[in-house]
């Protein structure tokens, strides 16, 4: 039976700045752990954590666990495009790119998710403003790739990397955006009208997240680790507050907002994100990637209806 849309109320709006706080904040986590654990490592601990975390939350609060194969089946695509896909990628990306750069191409979501909408799951139809949005986006996009750089006139990687690598560092970055696209169109298409609770369905995709992570572990998570404190802090601030906490928060702020509303919290992380690779890590940008995030968010404001091109207003696009 469906659950009622809860009222917004003050505490939702702590939970949504919160959420976003953590997770810009999660791009710095990712980069410090790398300093001792692989790539796959972190992802498979955010996974495992994240589903642990929400397993205690269902356990306490005695929810009854659905058991519905088709529904079963649908938590389990996005626990996989919506967890283990971007998890791995962004993980793998900052091995090559600065944590504030991953946290740029991850407020390319909501156009990743418009262009699925509409061009995949065929839930929504473009007006004109949100197909401008889209390609102000994808200019956006291009500004923060900078291709000239890797044209062999000019040449500034990132991290050290080569600029093969920083560019498939990049490009992979992009790849967890979009398959963030994908999980939030098939969450409205498939999941939504089944109505389940907020904990519920953060607990279902990360836990079933977390079983592909498990099945995984001897390509993913076996190799070298070296441990210390900020190490494994980090490990634990990603996977208990990021991964559980953070997305508990995140579908009961999708409940009481709306999608669209809730989109609009990738206006904060990538501030967040690159203000701790900055101030934290000494991290630089290029002129290119603060101007291209910032024609990004224009892009996002047309494809989420926020700007008009003209006095009728147009259907907004969920994030």
């Amino acid at each position: 039976m469906p659950q009622p849309t809860p009222p917004p109320t003050l505490t939702t709006g702590i939970q949504f700045v919160a959420m976003g706080l953590v997770w810009g904040a999660s791009f710095l986590f990712m980069k410090v752990a790398l300093e001792g654990v692989s790539f796959g490592q972190v992802a498979w601990s955010r996974l495992l954590l994240g589903a642990l975390t929400l397993g205690v939350i269902v356990l306490v609060r005695r929810l009854p666990i659905p058991r519905s194969p088709r529904l079963l089946a649908h938590f389990l695509v996005i626990g996989v495009t919506g967890g283990v896909v971007p998890f791995l990628l962004y993980a793998w990306a900052e091995q090559y790119v600065t944590s504030g750069l991953a946290s740029i191409y991850n407020a390319t979501t909501p156009i990743a998710t418009a262009l699925m909408v509409t061009l995949v799951f065929r839930v929504e139809k473009l007006s004109r403003a949100q197909l401008l949005g889209i390609l102000v986006g994808i200019v956006g996009v291009v500004l923060i790739i900078g291709p000239w750089r890797f044209t062999g006139i000019v040449s500034t990687p990132a991290a050290g990397a080569s600029p093969v690598i920083e560019l498939a560092g990049q490009l992979a970055c992009l790849g967890a955006a979009l398959s963030y696209g994908v999980t939030f169109s098939y969450l409205r298409k498939f999941i939504t009208p089944y109505g389940i609770s907020g904990v519920m369905s953060a607990f279902l995709q990360i836990g079933m997240g977390g079983i592909v992570m498990l099945i995984l572990t001897p390509f993913v998570a076996l190799g070298e680790v070296r441990l210390d404190a900020p190490i494994v802090a980090s490990l634990l601030v990603l996977g208990a507050l990021g991964t559980g906490v953070a997305y508990l928060w995140n579908m009961n702020v999708l409940r009481s907002w709306g999608p669209t509303a809730t989109s609009t919290v990738t206006y904060i992380t990538p501030v967040v994100g690159v203000a701790l690779g900055v101030l934290v890590l000494g991290e630089r940008l290029g002129w290119n990637e603060p101007v291209g995030a910032a024609i990004v968010l224009v892009g996002i404001l047309l494809a989420q209806g926020r700007i008009r091109l003209t006095a009728r207003r147009s259907p907004a696009i969920p994030g």
